[in-house]
């Protein structure tokens, strides 16, 4: 049952992008309280992404029972204000990277209303207002997105991958100020990352996804009282998501990795009369 001041609740919530497929989550329930920073840990394809999506109101649940609230409110039939989702397809979409000026794309997007938080963002993540969108690398383009959407306050922030294109010093600066703006304000952030390096301040939860379930539910995380790192726990983790996934490959799933069975042509003749598209 979810707690009065839970921030994020979603209760068995399984979810499929189409109904051919095998499901993208599987019952999945979770409570995240207020002001909580819960890190996200998953291989590649456990369902991180989706579940961010959902919970940001970008795609639509159908299930039989599923639950799915933000901030008290559900997110496909009263959406809630406040939440924010930063995610690595931005960077990729064609708009922001016209020939535009870094000022005037945020001062289109409301960066007038809130220019004292947008300047700390700006001096944070080393920002030249002057830069063209479509000039500019991954990386300094990640920057003016992250600027962009953490400019006007949040209550709850669903991070998807958004630091990995970031050089070492500004990720750092960046996690100093999303730590602190969320103890200040006592607002709730969701993580998905690869990269657990220098993070082990950060989260008062963590948590581990495999093929869409959670393994570990979120668990507070005290880095003082923690075993080992962050960074050695998601390794060990994913290591045991590995070799689940081969126990399942030796019961029959399809095999990923190299196919040492496979016959290869041991002659040239036949090697390229298999291979020779063009005819």
């Amino acid at each position: 049952m979810a707690g009065l001041q839970d921030d994020i609740s979603v209760e068995h919530l399984t979810f499929r992008h189409n109904p051919h497929v095998p499901p993208s989550l599987i019952d999945i329930d979770i409570h995240l309280p207020k002001g909580s920073r819960t890190v996200l840990v998953g291989a590649n394809g456990a369902g991180k992404s989706t579940l961010l999506q959902i919970l940001a109101g970008k795609h639509l649940i159908t299930g039989p029972g599923a639950k799915v609230f933000v901030k008290g409110r559900d997110v496909f039939r009263d959406s809630p204000e406040g939440v924010t989702h930063l995610g690595t397809e931005w960077a990729m979409n064609p708009v922001v990277r016209g020939d535009i000026v870094v000022s005037h794309f945020l001062d289109s997007v409301g960066g007038y209303r809130h220019k004292e938080r947008r300047d700390h963002l700006l001096d944070i993540l080393d920002v030249d207002l002057d830069w063209h969108m479509h000039a500019i690398s991954d990386g300094e383009r990640r920057r003016v997105q992250l600027c962009m959407g953490l400019m006007a306050p949040w209550d709850v922030l669903l991070l998807d991958e958004v630091t990995v294109d970031l050089d070492v010093q500004v990720r750092d600066d960046l996690l100093t100020f999303l730590l602190e703006d969320s103890q200040a304000r006592h607002a709730t952030i969701l993580y998905a990352t690869h990269i657990f390096d220098g993070l082990d301040r950060f989260p008062t939860h963590v948590a581990h996804m495999r093929l869409g379930s959670f393994v570990t539910n979120p668990a507070p995380w005290d880095p003082a009282a923690a075993a080992t790192s962050l960074y050695r726990t998601a390794l060990a983790w994913l290591r045991e998501d590995r070799e689940h996934r081969r126990e399942l490959e030796r019961s029959g799933r399809k095999i990923r990795g190299a196919r040492r069975e496979q016959a290869i042509p041991s002659d040239s003749e036949t090697f390229y009369r298999k291979y020779d598209y063009s005819h």
